[in-house]
């Protein structure tokens, strides 16, 4: 695997540890700002704004760039919002400045997945992809973590400034490893590009990402109270075992690049199977303390074997517009994201029990299921098949850049 990859994975560290990390700093940044902890909650929603907003627009807008020079200036961005969100002086600053800092990320993981798969052989592109993701997976691991107890001994503002400076470091990685030729987005045209992203078999892509990964949120945004209320933990055992989810997710995404290469369906479908089970089993695996730390593991196995197909198969529908499909896809992760949380946070307020967001995030997952079928289906319409000396040949339009993984 090209170095490259290593200084995409760079950044999407930096990326992975500024989005998480506020979750843990915010009776910090309440506390200092003089605000309430719901008022700090919309730091979170202001980064995830930044995302869904930015995600197709800077992709669009930069579409006929070099991609090399597009990485290092959304890279550039990312050090600016998270700096000025260190030196905020007040609360509407800090939510300025943390929704400048979402801005570049989808936009950043987009423009990398499409760099990603043009440095490698195609039978490669699925693993390229994943080792890109890694940083973002590492980061629940180790950045998030050490960023947080950083914040909570030197100040939250410290917290900003250390990833203030792995954005530099990940900005002079992408200008040394990443190759200056071979980087250009063909000149579509922003016309053409929003025709390629309005394609149903782009969108059912994007639906199955909603519904997916809203399964994986709907009990992950409550996975403390669950292993606080129903399995007996302490409150100052959850870091550990949220460190497990992305030792789970690590795992997962590393396993899911390697299978999808293979077969990028068939990872798709098993991933959600899985994710499915796993979170039905959540009541059951959440009633011992021996359990609880087997379910994080697996919920973040489950949920990250789907990321790099979904991915790719987004890619490969808009096979015109890589670049802004893929910045899409990141756009509905998030969206997964705070709709996933709301959903399972009205099972909570029914009073259906502290697991009850588990059960909800299955019933998404079957539902991410059903539209990567219809997703299948529509497939075997939409691509002309003949016959071939009794043998299924399947014909594809394979985009520059090899940006398809046949399947």
């Amino acid at each position: 695997m090209p170095l490259a990859l290593l200084a995409l994975a760079v950044g999407a560290f930096g990326i992975g540890t500024t989005e998480f990390v506020m979750m843990g700093l915010l009776p910090d940044v309440a506390g200092d700002l003089r605000i309430s902890i719901p008022t700090a909650g919309h730091l979170v929603s202001a980064y995830a704004l930044g995302v869904v907003i930015g995600a197709p627009l800077l992709a669009a807008a930069t579409a006929r760039m070099s991609r090399r020079k597009v990485l290092i200036a959304l890279m550039l961005l990312f050090v600016a919002g998270n700096a000025l969100s260190a030196l905020a002086p007040d609360y509407n600053w800090l939510l300025a400045a943390r929704f400048l800092s979402g801005l570049p990320h989808g936009a950043f993981f987009g423009v990398g997945a499409v760099v990603a798969t043009s440095l490698v052989a195609p039978e490669r592109k699925a693993r390229s992809v994943s080792l890109m993701f890694l940083g973002l997976t590492v980061a629940n691991v180790v950045g998030v973590p050490v960023a947080t107890l950083v914040g909570q001994q030197l100040g939250w503002r410290a917290t900003f400034l250390g990833v203030s400076v792995i954005g530099v470091l990940a900005v002079v990685s992408l200008a040394l490893l990443v190759p200056r030729d071979g980087t250009h987005a063909p000149a579509a045209g922003l016309r053409g590009e929003l025709a390629a992203l309005g394609s149903l078999p782009v969108w059912l892509g994007l639906g199955t990402t909603v519904a997916g990964f809203g399964a994986l949120f709907a009990a992950y945004s409550y996975i403390t109270p669950m292993l606080t209320d129903a399995a007996g933990y302490a409150d100052s055992s959850v870091t550990l075992l949220l460190a497990l989810f992305g030792v789970g997710a690590t795992a997962g995404n590393l396993l899911g690049g390697r299978l999808a290469d293979r077969s990028m369906r068939g990872t798709l479908f098993g991933g959600l199977v899985s994710l499915a089970v796993v979170l039905a089993l959540f009541p059951v695996l959440m009633g011992t303390e021996w359990s609880a730390p087997l379910a994080v593991v697996l919920l973040g196995t489950a949920a990250f074997v789907t990321s790099t197909p979904l991915l790719l198969m987004v890619m490969e529908k808009a096979s015109s517009a890589p670049s802004l499909a893929s910045s899409a896809n990141q756009a509905a992760f998030n969206l997964a994201n705070a709709g996933g949380a709301w959903i399972g946070g009205l099972a909570l307020a029914a009073g259906l029990g502290v697991t009850s967001p588990a059960l909800v995030g299955a019933g998404l997952a079957v539902l991410g299921l059903g539209v990567a079928g219809v997703a299948y289906v529509v497939d075997r319409r939409q691509v002309p098949v003949s016959r071939a000396g009794g043998e299924r040949v399947v014909t594809s339009h394979v985009p520059e850049h090899a940006d398809s993984v046949h399947h």
